[in-house]
């Protein structure tokens, strides 16, 4: 019988854990975010930058911390009702949706994932999350 929830939510339900806010390479800033991110915290676009982005690729990331996660992560991500696109897209981005075998690398780093799902499925979802 064919299941009423969408894959996606067959395959990943938000723990709230917070590792993927920790190291990964960072998360990039689209304007969006950034202009969101600043009225969120009541800052210009210019200081939220300064004080809280680095650049990588003349992009703008979010800084890590001295212990490797987000600057906005405090056992809670602090900017959620305002988070980032790529955070908000987690774990559905182009990265683990490449292949199976990164979705299952990821997957034994985040609680949320379903490692234990069949290819097809995962397949499947990957599909689902690729439509435009």
């Amino acid at each position: 019988m064919e299941s009423d929830h969408p894959p996606s939510s067959r395959l990943f339900a938000c723990t709230r854990c917070g590792d993927c806010c920790h190291g990964y390479g960072g998360t990039y800033l689209t304007d969006m975010d950034i202009e969101a991110i600043s009225r969120h915290l009541g800052l210009s676009r210019q200081r939220m930058v300064a004080h809280y982005t680095s650049k990588s690729g003349g992009r703008d990331l979010i800084r890590q911390g001295a212990d490797g996660y987000c600057v906005f992560w405090d056992q809670v991500c602090t900017i959620h009702a305002v988070k980032p696109h790529l955070c908000r897209q987690w774990p559905f981005i182009d990265s683990v949706l490449v292949d199976v075998a990164n979705w299952r690398i990821m997957a034994s780093c985040c609680p949320g994932m379903d490692a234990g799902a069949p290819d097809r499925e995962i397949l499947d979802c990957i599909k689902g999350a690729l439509k435009p």
